[in-house]
């Protein structure tokens, strides 16, 4: 049985291991776990670390044309996020515990996946690999990874929104609503009227941070405290926005949302309050808001940093390294951003080394696909300038992509082609 090594268990890492394994592959997944455990993670794999949204489901939106092809590739992800679901408008949100638990099992349980243990430093290159480490993986790793491509990594810092208990919110003060009466699922709202709005941003921008430049976040998910800070109205026109969210009783000025976060209703996660404060600011600023008076945390939002790869100036089109091709890179080291865009890059990232151990020539994904794009995007863009991106119609390589229900239609056309052409 021919092997590969995997690095790292997340989402990327986890997605490429079923594929491989369950087309006969010998997979050797490394990871920290159990030895990494802390603010970001816990004990399993494919754990969702910042929020338990994983986007839009809608055909029109870009996230949602993702997950629709990494569903057509039979991605574990996907699988994941079928069974632990949770009614979120017109998102899917998930329980994360349900969530990586699925992932955990399907991946401890699989036959052709051996479990290795232990901080990884450098590649037996004689093998195929495909790298999936998380963006604050060990720093010997990245140092060697920098030599092998003779480019160090770039990186920014990410930030996590807080996470409290359901019964210490007031919600005497609050109401369900999901914008625009969208899905099945209802948020909990806090209306503010205009002198609570400017207030809290007020103290928002002059509270203590951890990080104190703002020129290192990622621009698409910025902290909120970062927002408030470019102008009185920028959190009414972002994730404070009141559209959509008024009833025949309600008409507020802007309005704080909560999204359920496990399956029993017990957590609630605040929306788009990614935050660099301190925790003790945390406290004070949020409990300004309406029925957060005594609000209790299960965890209060949180700061790591991001790395990266230069991925213009370090990848083939196949996903592996140019002066290494038997080392392929997934996840967000590539240079993605986000749940669906991780595990979508890592799977293909499995599918490109399948090929390669099978001697096949390498038939690249259809570039009109929305994973086709955001590769093309990685290796086609001004080193210079590479940053992040998140999964946008912007980059989708499709001259019907101002009509997004016809590009939808197309990709997922072009993907199955791809897909039967492959025997995959």
């Amino acid at each position: 049985m021919k092997t590969i090594n995997v690095i790292g268990a997340g989402l990327a890492g986890t997605s490429a291991s079923y594929f491989l394994a369950n087309r006969g592959y010998k997979v050797k997944l490394y990871d920290l776990k159990p030895d990494l455990i802390g603010p970001f993670h816990s004990t399993k794999f494919g754990e969702l670390v910042c929020s338990n949204s994983l986007k839009s489901q809608e055909k029109d939106n870009a996230c949602g044309l993702l997950k629709a092809e990494i569903k057509l590739l039979d991605s574990l992800f996907m699988q994941a996020a079928e069974v632990s679901k949770i009614p979120s408008g017109s998102d899917l949100a998930v329980d994360r515990e349900i969530f990586s638990n699925y992932i955990d099992s399907k991946i401890r349980s699989h036959p052709n996946i051996e479990i290795i243990s232990q901080k990884v430093t450098c590649l037996d290159l004689s093998k195929v690999n495909i790298v999936c480490v998380g963006p604050i993986y060990n720093k010997e790793f990245l140092d060697y990874i920098g030599q092998l491509t003779s480019i160090d990594s770039l990186s920014f810092y990410d930030a996590a929104a807080p996470l409290v208990y359901f019964d210490s919110l007031d919600i005497s003060k609050m109401y369900y609503k999901s914008r625009f009466d969208k899905g099945e699922g209802k948020y909990l709202n806090i209306p503010l009227t205009k002198e609570e709005y400017l207030n809290f941003t007020a103290e928002l921008v002059k509270a203590e941070r951890v990080i104190s430049h703002d020129d290192i976040h990622f621009e698409a998910c910025l902290p909120i405290e970062v927002i408030a800070s470019r102008g009185e109205n920028t959190l009414r026109c972002g994730p404070l926005q009141a559209k959509g969210l008024k009833t025949d009783t309600i008409d507020p000025y802007a309005v704080v949302q909560f999204r359920k976060d496990d399956v029993a209703g017990n957590l609630y996660g605040l929306v788009g309050f990614q935050t660099n404060l301190t925790y003790k600011e945390q406290k004070r600023v949020f409990s300004l808001l309406p029925g957060m008076e005594n609000a209790k945390y299960a965890r209060f939002g949180l700061m790591h940093q991001n790395s990266y790869l230069n991925s213009p100036l370090c990848l083939n089109r196949d996903l592996s390294l140019k002066k290494y091709p038997n080392v392929f890179i997934g996840g967000q080291f590539s240079g993605v951003e986000g749940y669906v865009e991780s595990a979508a890059s890592g799977l293909l990232a499995g599918i490109y080394a399948y090929l390669r151990m099978e001697n096949k020539p390498i038939e690249y994904i259809p570039i009109n696909t929305m994973l086709g794009s955001l590769v093309n995007y990685l290796v086609m863009s001004s080193p210079k300038h590479f940053a992040p991106i998140n999964a946008c119609y912007g980059i989708l390589q499709n001259p019907n992509r101002k009509n997004k229900m016809q590009a939808y239609e197309e990709s997922l056309a072009s993907l199955l082609s791809w897909k039967d052409k492959l025997a995959i």
